[in-house]
């Protein structure tokens, strides 16, 4: 079997989790071609990010039949950031379950800027090596790779669109709690490692504060709101399951 084999076979598995978990793979040091972007520019240059939050703004608007400026700037943004974010942690923890925790600086990592749901990723082809590290040091490897380095970036760079701290980072607790959750859903025998990976992650530092569990393996909560429910009219929307907002379970 050639070292290619079993990435190749991984990678089959994590994308049958779903279409946040699945993701393409080019030669590292090529150049990236129509369509596909390198997704440094999002933190790189401020006009990529506005436009991506203007796409989703006038995505979001016309979901009610409502010109673009009906949705505040602010709430396209965290959206926005949700979205990044969740695209970029699904199959990075999906990996780690693996022992195969991918190290993403943004420079690394292409996209394709599509809306309407999970959008086109790739990785560099050798950012899956096999190894004897165990689930807990990937884990551990991962924590600091992937949030203190893209998920930071994406963090400060939308910061500036009048979106909290709290909110951004709240963000990034639920696309963890997601993840682990999606994982579960589809192959419930990875579920309770999952969620072991999802808890390590949720104690860094920066996330230690953005949410809550009732009765040690209760429903996690998120501590801010990622304002989607604002997008509707009157800012009449239906809130996520783990938002601050929606009513408490006992």
């Amino acid at each position: 079997m050639t070292d290619t084999e079993p990435r190749a076979a991984i990678r089959e598995q994590i994308a049958a989790l779903g279409p946040f978990f699945a993701f393409e793979t080019h030669d590292e040091g090529s150049a990236a071609t129509d369509p596909w972007r390198p997704m440094s520019e999002l933190v790189q240059d401020r006009e990529v990010l506005l436009d991506r939050v203007t796409s989703v703004r006038a995505f979001l608007a016309a979901g009610s039949g409502r010109p673009p400026e009906a949705v505040e700037l602010r709430v396209a943004a965290s959206v926005t950031h949700l979205g990044l974010v969740a695209r970029l942690i699904s199959p990075v923890m999906a990996a780690t379950l693996h022992s195969l925790p991918p190290s993403l600086p943004l420079v690394r990592v292409r996209w394709q800027p599509s809306l309407g749901g999970a959008f086109p990723l790739s990785i560099p082809q050798d950012a899956l090596t096999p190894g004897s590290r165990t689930v807990l040091e990937a884990t551990s490897q991962m924590a600091g790779d992937l949030l203190e380095g893209p998920i930071r970036e994406l963090v400060r760079a939308v910061e500036p669109l009048s979106v909290s701290p709290r909110i951004l980072w709240g963000n990034v607790a639920s696309a963890i709690n997601g993840a682990a959750t999606a994982i579960t859903t589809s192959a419930p025998s990875w579920g309770p490692r999952a969620h072991e990976v999802a808890e390590v992650l949720l104690k860094h530092q920066s996330l230690r504060d953005t949410h809550t569990r009732t009765a040690g393996d209760g429903p996690f909560r998120r501590r801010s709101c990622c304002l989607i429910y604002r997008a509707a009219p009157d800012a009449a929307g239906a809130l996520c399951g783990d938002c601050v907002l929606g009513p408490r379970s006992c």
